[in-house]
């Protein structure tokens, strides 16, 4: 039924790369959210106030509080999509993940309210009033509510929306807390035992974790975030197909919103090479990149020595010795000077961040000895660097340097 609601609503909807298709998306969910949300609503209101159940009453508001976070979802899509302007050169993108932090907050805000009032029950319990309709009507809700959650998870997920996945899990907080009202009154209604508080207790715990897992995945984009594998991948073998590249390092990515990002690397060229020959190069890879990848790309120029029988000698030596003391650690911008009894080996060495900056000397003098070992006529200069990849991405040290040729 999704895909068909999709294909019915919205436009060119296999395009989810496209900033205009993403809105559709997300004002059609939006939408959906609301509809559904105020129609619960409404008939949960008139039934509570039929049969004079309070539980019904209760979840009936509890559903309008949906509706708002699902107005929430919609203004932020739309404000998400504004084009860049003199204030804001990257665009509004991040509206998106401040939208999802603020359904982050309405989610814990639910929980909390549910942990208050089911711990005032537990201490004070309530009579509770068993009505056949009242059950069947929150149970009815609980199936609306599933398909909700599904339609937000499902689509968010298609088009990577931070909001949507935030209305999904709202969803499914709603659904447990219906599900635990439906469960005291049967309970009660059978057994004559009230376990409302209880019950009550345990789900609204479930649903302040919810929302701080939400919370918790929206601001991380907003911080930053490290580059994921594929990503990386992508970017850095982009960049090194073109003729003329012979490695790539120092890649980082800024994220701006789901659909627009920014990048920078370092490119390593051959030196012998004219450097306006390399540089058209750059300027046409920083061009294909905005087209093929739609990522603003900088790229950075590195001269390196390709072919060189001495420096790919002393290369393959500092890298038998870093590998020594960490098979994750790598290196680039390698270059030999000196000659003779005293050669200088020098490079920038890039180590994952679970290593501190203290340590940082003792890395040095580390590989130093390591190397002196190896050649007692070479010392190492390096430079330290932390990997920007995501954790466990670091072990890929022929994409963060040079080529050897």
């Amino acid at each position: 039924m999704i895909d068909f609601l999709v294909k019915r609503f919205i436009k060119n909807y296999e395009d989810t790369g496209d900033s205009q298709v993403r809105m559709a998306y997300g004002i059609f969910v939006s939408r959906v959210g609301i509809g559904c949300n105020v129609f619960l609503f409404v008939l949960k209101l008139a039934v509570g106030l039929l049969v004079h159940s309070v539980s019904v009453m209760s979840d009936a508001f509890n559903n309008l509080s949906d509706a708002a976070s699902s107005i929430i979802s919609y203004i932020g899509v739309r404000m998400a999509n504004r084009p860049a302007d003199a204030g804001h050169p990257f665009g509004h993108g991040r509206i998106e993940y401040v939208s999802a932090l603020i359904v982050s907050f309405l989610v814990i805000e639910v929980g909390f309210t549910l942990l208050k009032s089911s711990a005032g029950k537990i201490l004070n319990p309530e009579p509770m009033t068993f009505h056949i309709v009242s059950v069947g009507i929150l149970t009815a809700s609980v199936s609306v509510k599933l398909w909700l959650a599904a339609l937000n998870r499902i689509l968010g997920r298609r088009i990577q929306s931070s909001v949507m996945k935030a209305a999904a899990a709202d969803s499914m907080g709603d659904v447990l807390t219906t599900l635990s009202t439906v469960l005291a009154l049967c309970v009660y209604g059978f057994w004559g035992i009230n376990i409302d508080g209880l019950v009550g207790l345990i789900v609204s715990v479930i649903v302040m974790a919810a929302g701080v897992n939400i919370a918790k995945d929206t601001i991380s984009p907003l911080l930053g975030e490290p580059v994921c594998v594929e990503v990386y991948k992508e970017i850095t073998e982009f960049v090194e197909s073109f003729d003329g590249i012979v490695g790539t390092h120092d890649l980082i990515v800024h994220n701006y919103g789901p659909s627009k990002s920014m990048a920078s690397i370092h490119a390593e060229v051959p030196k012998d090479v004219d450097i306006v020959m390399s540089h058209e190069v750059i300027d046409r890879i920083e061009r294909e990149a905005a087209t093929h990848l739609g990522i603003l790309l900088v790229i950075h120029m590195d001269p390196v020595a390709v072919g060189d029988e001495r420096a790919n000698h002393y290369r393959l030596l500092a890298e038998e010795c870093i590998h020594r003391m960490d098979s994750r650690f790598c290196l680039h911008d390698f270059r030999v000077i000196g000659i003779g009894e005293h050669i200088r080996l020098i490079f920038d060495l890039v180590v994952p961040r679970e290593y501190p900056d203290t340590q940082d000397a003792m890395l040095r003098e580390r590989l130093n000895q390591l190397v002196r070992e190896q050649d007692p006529r070479c010392c190492c200069a390096v430079t330290v660097e932390r990997s920007f990849l995501a954790v466990g991405c670091e072990e890929e040290p022929e994409k963060t340097g040079q080529k050897v040729k």
